[in-house]
Order: structure tokens, then C-alpha cells, then sequence
């Protein structure tokens, strides 16, 4: 099979499955969790570097031994990464994996074609 050929098939795969109502509910989804969280962990991120300008005499205060506010409030901004990609990992294995698939064996069979 020439490489052209090969290149037709894909395209109208791919053109198949872009088309695809499945494939608008996947890009649906997705971005209605990854915007939000985006925006929270960003906004999150911003007032902590905020407060590490601009509120020092809160940021510096101590609560047990060495440890002050900007410590905590640091470990927190690793805590909430992690905590937000287990929460993606669960939404996409839920929610997202199970379109991926159907559109992944739609691709596969529109190749064939």
C-alpha cells in the first residue's frame, strides 16, 4: 500500500472520529474539569506569592517552633497539586477513559476502511 495511500485513510479516520458526538463530549468534559481547577490552583498560587510580598508580618508568623505560615503555606501549594491530579486521575478514569476507548476502537476501525 502506497504511503499515500495509508495517509488518505488516517485523515478520514481521524476527520471520522473529530466528527464524532463522542469526541465533543470528551473535549466537553475535559475541559470543564481542567478549566476550573486551573483557575483555583492559579488563583491558590497567586496568593500565596501575594501574601509572601505584600502580608510578611502574616506570612512570617510562627505557629509551632520554626515553622510559620509561608512553610505551611508552601507544603500546602505541593498537597493541592497532588491532590488535584488524584482527582484528575479519578475523573478520567471515570468519565473521560471510557469515551477515549470508543474512540480510540472508531479510529482503529475507520483506518481499516
Amino acid at each position: 500500500m502506497s504511503e499515500e495511500v495509508v495517509h488518505d485513510r488516517e485523515a478520514r479516520a481521524y476527520e471520522a472520529v473529530h466528527e464524532a458526538r463522542d469526541f465533543q463530549e470528551l473535549k466537553r468534559r475535559y475541559k470543564n474539569f481542567v478549566v476550573p481547577w486551573t483557575i483555583t490552583f492559579m488563583a491558590w498560587y497567586l496568593l500565596y506569592v501575594a501574601c509572601c510580598n505584600w502580608a510578611r508580618d502574616f506570612m512570617s508568623h510562627q505557629v509551632v517552633g520554626h515553622i510559620n505560615v509561608a512553610l505551611i503555606f508552601g507544603l500546602l501549594q505541593f498537597v493541592s497539586t497532588f491532590l488535584i491530579a488524584a482527582l484528575y486521575g479519578r475523573f478520567a478514569n471515570r468519565r473521560l477513559d471510557p469515551l477515549a476507548s470508543g474512540l480510540n476502537a472508531k479510529y482503529k476501525r475507520e483506518r481499516r476502511r
